[in-house]
């Protein structure tokens, strides 16, 4: 699940909305509150979560140093909420960014964490 630089740009200009986040996320991005949106976004039956990227429109990609190692945080998430969730690294001219593909939650089970769904 290769992101696009056509596609991120076409998120972009979208609206926020319980499928699609955006957050800043400069040098760094709580590892709790990555799980705890995760975990809305299961519950909402999936999206995107992008980092480096201003939440605040017109957007611009401010990139971010954030989850340096990807393969990591995927397996943190995994192993937190055992569910798979795609954390992919984009390389924009402007900056760094993180694509969080975050997918529904099983037919049935709510995802929580530490109480929280």
């Amino acid at each position: 699940m290769k992101t696009t630089l056509q596609q991120l740009k076409k998120w972009i200009r979208l609206a926020e909305s319980e499928h699609l986040e955006f957050k800043q996320a400069g040098r760094q991005f709580d590892s709790e509150k990555l799980t705890h949106y995760c975990v809305a976004l299961a519950n909402e039956g999936g999206g995107k979560l992008i980092l480096g990227v201003t939440d605040k429109q017109p957007r611009q990609i401010a990139g971010t140093e954030t989850f340096p190692d990807v393969g990591k945080t995927q397996a943190q998430l995994l192993d937190r909420l055992h569910l798979r969730i795609d954390v992919e690294e984009m390389v924009h001219p402007d900056g760094r960014i993180v694509v969080v593909h975050v997918p529904s939650r099983p037919i049935g089970r709510p995802i929580e964490y530490k109480g929280a769904y």
